[in-house]
């Protein structure tokens, strides 16, 4: 399990990474704590899969923190029940959905994709219906990019790297030898990521701030 999180410059920074036997309530309550004890007080958003896992453990972690499933994440949900010969345009429909520039309009577009392609693809609307509002907070935070807050690929990207290089070793001695491999390397990118281009404006970071306040104190 790996965490990364955005700092006050705006650059991506890792958080933390804990090898855990399974994804479950119990083992990601066991993650969002330890983060505490290390001094995390507050998320203001949170980006990732929808593992029941995580939403049911952020709600007791972190109360008031909002949760972006990852869109690209849930699109592969929904394509999963599509035939192939639906698969591209379908998929279409659904980037459409996400390429809206306000909420009410991403809405809006998603019920007329539900209801053109009920009847053809019942599981796949279905998964849509229900998963879409979650799918759909980053329009919520318009201070902030949409492009940047509506999926984990950002993190994504880091998963092929870890396991090519974890699977060089192959079997490690223990799990601190491999934590050692993988943190040497995650603390690589974290330097380039340093000395580069902000990953969001800290601008519009703090704005971002400003208003998560407001809406907690409400």
């Amino acid at each position: 399990m790996i965490a990364m999180a955005i700092n006050e410059n705006g650059h991506k920074e890792i958080l933390a990474i804990e090898p855990m036997d399974n994804e479950s309530t119990e083992t990601w309550t066991v993650f969002f704590d330890k983060l505490k004890s290390r001094g995390l007080q507050q998320i203001g958003l949170l980006v990732s899969d929808a593992h029941l896992g995580i939403p049911c453990a952020l709600k007791s972690a972190f109360v008031g923190t909002s949760w972006q499933r990852c869109k690209v994440h849930f699109m592969r949900n929904i394509l999963a029940r599509v035939p192939h010969k639906y698969k591209e345009v379908i998929g279409k429909q659904l980037s459409h959905i996400f390429n809206q520039t306000h909420y009410s309009h991403a809405k809006q577009t998603a019920q007329e994709v539900i209801a053109k392609f009920h009847n053809l693809v019942l599981d796949a609307m279905d998964i849509l219906e229900i998963g879409l509002e979650d799918a759909l907070q980053f329009f919520h935070f318009p201070e902030l990019p949409f492009g940047r807050t509506s999926s984990t690929n950002h993190l994504e990207r880091l998963n092929p790297e870890i396991r090519r290089r974890s699977s060089v070793v192959g079997i490690f001695p223990s799990t601190q030898s491999f934590l050692r491999l993988i943190g040497s390397y995650l603390f690589e990118y974290q330097a380039d990521w340093a000395s580069g281009k902000a990953y969001l404006k800290p601008d519009r970071l703090l704005l971002f701030l400003a208003n998560f306040q407001n809406r907690l104190a409400a």
